[in-house]
């Protein structure tokens, strides 16, 4: 009686022994990954410090250097030069030699001491979007808060009429590696893992072992599963390695279950090897296995919510982000790892992992051209 799992394993025993005589792919598998999750935990930071600012002081009056001093003690800008005109300030600015320039006018103390409204003019450099926010977000409030010190001082208050205590759950220092390293766990596997399984029938057929395979006693299911096993028991424990680097490395907290963090990536792991297979029945050589896998990098990258709020994409593509397994995976390790979450409260995402991984395990095996059995 055939069985439907026959050959799985001499397929799993031949997979590991050629895995582990090529070191390569061993290399590949784990070495990127921690390296990304390093580089990108460090250089993926919205909190900007420290922008080249040039000064325009045309006041050059005690008050008017206090409140460049001010600027600076917000840690937001780093005052670069000072400038002598309008247009040497804009000029700094256009040549890339500073983000901001603060230009103080000459009846700035005067009218401050007149009680009437001092005005201070602060030039953004717009091309880059996230500096920009963080120096308007800076420079507005610091005006918004001395403005309201001197009305208080003024009317004798040492309480605001409406205080607003606002308090950050789950990232209270707003970290942004607690953020992004999460995000990038989920790039970083899909990377690892899709690569890895996308050569694995290329090679055989490159070097000619794949017809020898196809005359032994094996079943499409056992011969897939058989290619697959290696490479999520080598991922889950690449995996491990990258919780312990964002753990001990980066200070990210692990506040749920970690048998919950475990299955999450379980599936995860499980559908992207799923989607490489796939991939490579359908590839010819390594340059096409190798194209199918970047064309689907780029989506995930996007579309996820790795670094762009998914809410705040057009609708088109917020339902392209649905068909996306990244999407769910790096929502469950935010969950799990910053807010504590549960299986019960995500087992929406839970369950389109695993149908996702089952649809494209089952795809593979029934789009594989050859009859193995």
């Amino acid at each position: 009686m055939k069985t439907p799992f026959r050959g799985f394993t001499a397929i799993l025993l031949k997979e590991f022994t050629v895995i582990f005589r090529d070191p390569t792919t061993l290399f590949f598998m784990f070495f990127p990954p921690l390296i990304q999750i390093i580089a990108f935990g460090y250089a993926l930071d919205n909190d900007v410090k420290h922008m080249a600012t040039v000064v325009l002081n045309q006041d050059r009056t005690a008050e008017s250097r206090q409140w460049v001093e001010k600027f600076v003690d917000t840690q937001t800008f780093r005052v670069v030069a000072e400038v002598n005109s309008v247009d040497e300030l804009s000029s700094a600015i256009r040549a890339g030699k500073a983000y901001v320039g603060l230009q103080i006018p000459p009846d700035f103390t005067r009218n401050l001491h007149a009680g009437r409204g001092a005005q201070v003019q602060v030039l953004i450099d717009g091309s880059s979007s996230t500096i920009a926010l963080q120096a308007l977000q800076t420079s507005m409030g610091l005006a918004l808060r001395e403005s309201l010190t001197t009305v208080m001082r003024e009317a004798r208050r040492t309480e605001m009429p409406i205080e607003v205590r606002p308090q950050i759950l789950y990232n209270p220092t707003m970290k942004s590696a607690n953020f992004f390293v999460p995000g990038v766990m989920g790039i970083a596997l899909q990377i690892a893992t899709v690569f890895a399984t996308a050569l694995s029938l290329v090679r055989e057929r490159e070097r000619g072992t794949l017809e020898n395979l196809l005359v032994a006693p094996l079943s499409r299911w056992g011969f897939m599963l058989g290619k697959l096993t290696p490479y999520l028991l080598i991922s889950m424990t690449m995996a491990t390695c990258i919780f312990l680097v964002a753990r001990w490395v980066f200070g990210i907290p692990i506040r749920g279950d970690v048998r919950a963090l475990f299955l999450a990536t379980f599936l995860y792991v499980f559908t992207m090897l799923s989607l490489g297979l796939l991939i490579s029945s359908r590839a010819q050589n390594h340059m096409q296995a190798l194209q199918m896998t970047m064309a689907l990098l780029l989506p995930a990258v996007f579309f996820s919510g790795f670094i762009f709020p998914i809410e705040t994409m057009p609708k088109f593509f917020q339902w392209i982000s649905t068909l996306i397994p990244a999407t769910y995976f790096i929502g469950l390790m935010r969950a799990i790892m910053l807010r504590g979450a549960s299986v019960a409260e995500y087992w929406f995402s839970f369950a389109v992992l695993a149908a996702m991984g089952a649809g494209l395990f089952s795809l593979c095996v029934i789009r594989f051209r050859q009859r193995i059995a």
